[in-house]
């Protein structure tokens, strides 16, 4: 069963001064990274159809066609077609720590976070919505530890909440995440 746990010291990353406009650029880089930018479309000279003049050039009465791939034919290519978008904003794994601690600090601030212990335990969704129930609010971020991974299926099916393991989460998440509940054992050493 999952548990509030009010007395509980969290650590210095918790405690960043935020620089907001640090944690802009990030947001950003994740929402444009986020868009794969793949859309394509042919141009004439990609087009599988024939390169052969399509009628004489005179006398016709029409007007001059070179190709039936020319734009301006059905099945023809695209003169100014979306093409693919190579997307190269990145943040160095420095900058990625950084603005992760920024943005669980203004989440401390804003007091939108809170410890839970018992992740091990949950059994069914029912106990995440009644302890959700309890806590108030709209959306909720679940962030479990590797060892109680087994939560997570249990958690996602519920409307407003998502879990996210912790070596997962990003700036994104964190930002975007509404009320954040960490697993208590994130916080304490692997047993060897």
């Amino acid at each position: 069963m999952l548990k509030k746990i009010t007395d509980f010291k969290l650590p210095k990353e918790f405690k960043v001064k935020p620089n907001l406009r640090l944690l802009a650029q990030a947001l950003r880089v994740y929402e444009e990274r986020g868009h794969v930018g793949l859309r394509k479309a042919k141009t004439r000279a990609e087009v599988n159809k024939t390169g052969k003049k399509l009628y004489k050039q005179k006398g016709t009465g029409g007007a001059r066609h070179g190709s039936k791939r020319a734009p301006i034919f059905v099945g023809g290519g695209v003169a100014h077609g979306p093409r693919p978008v190579r997307r190269i904003l990145s943040l160095s794994s420095k900058l990625k720590t950084l603005t992760k601690s920024m943005a669980l600090s203004l989440k401390v601030e804003a007091k939108d976070i809170f410890i839970a212990s018992g992740f091990g335990k949950i059994e069914k969704t029912k106990e995440v919505g009644e302890f959700v129930k309890k806590m108030g609010g709209k959306r909720f971020t679940f962030i479990v530890s590797d060892e109680n991974k087994t939560a997570v299926k249990k958690i996602k099916n519920l409307k407003n909440a998502k879990a996210i393991l912790f070596k997962d989460l990003n700036t994104k998440a964190i930002v975007d995440g509404g009320t954040l509940i960490l697993d208590k054992d994130i916080f304490e050493k692997p047993k060897k």
